[in-house]
């Protein structure tokens, strides 16, 4: 049995869901969740072998849910759902710890194979989520983790990654603001900007979602 934990703020998307797995002869629910820290207690009560995760929720949205258990090392097999096809928010719960991105108007086989499949260490995401996600996540998946973001046949320079910006780059890739990220490290926000900014030009790109990318090809992260 694959034993499920659902978090979701709408009481009627949770009983439909709960009805709908079940019907699956190989899937528990062992829990249900209103809002995200709802959804932290439980995870940590009842170690699911899946997290079935609304993106948008009250007190704690799902990226915050994905990091803090990711942080705690408590993160079960997440698979996220939502109805707003936002590729951003793919990416970055994605970048988080999540292994699955899907509609909640996905087919109920759909979804029922998405959970078999993260639970069993696979990744499932929407059909036509753009390459630049899949590439992401499958170059955090597999990628090696070279100490700097220099190209790998590149002799290390001043222009490589100090070891405080990469601190601060693994807290942009979960999904941190700069003022969580100066709290984190005991940094002032401005000082956080300072090297948000120096990451930035480095990598040679022009935000911090393209830097969560490049630092995930490059297998960082």
């Amino acid at each position: 049995m694959i034993r499920v934990v659902l978090a979701d703020d709408h009481t009627l998307v949770r009983h439909g869901l709960r009805t709908l797995l079940g019907m699956a002869g190989d899937l528990e629910l062992v829990g249900e969740a209103a809002d995200g820290i709802e959804a932290m207690e439980l995870v940590r009560a009842t170690s699911p072998d899946v997290l079935l995760l609304d993106v948008r929720m009250p007190r704690a949205d799902g990226l915050r849910v994905v990091r803090d258990l990711t942080l705690e090392g408590r993160l079960p097999a997440t698979l996220a759902l939502t109805t707003f096809d936002d590729e951003d928010a793919a990416l970055e719960i994605m970048a988080a710890g999540a292994r699955g991105f899907l509609l909640k108007d996905v087919r109920l086989e759909q979804l029922v194979d998405a959970l078999r499949v993260v639970a069993s260490g696979g990744t499932a995401l929407r059909p036509g989520l753009s390459e630049r996600v899949e590439r992401a996540v499958a170059a955090r998946r597999g990628a090696p983790s070279p100490n700097v973001l220099s190209p790998p046949d590149a002799p290390v320079d001043s222009g490589a990654i100090t070891e405080r910006e990469l601190d601060v780059l693994r807290l942009l890739v979960a999904g941190y603001s700069n003022r969580e990220i100066g709290r984190a490290l005991f940094l002032a926000e401005g000082t956080v900007k300072n090297y948000v900014s120096n990451i930035l030009c480095k990598l040679g790109v022009r935000d911090r979602i393209r830097a969560v990318i490049k630092a995930i090809e490059r297998g960082v992260v």
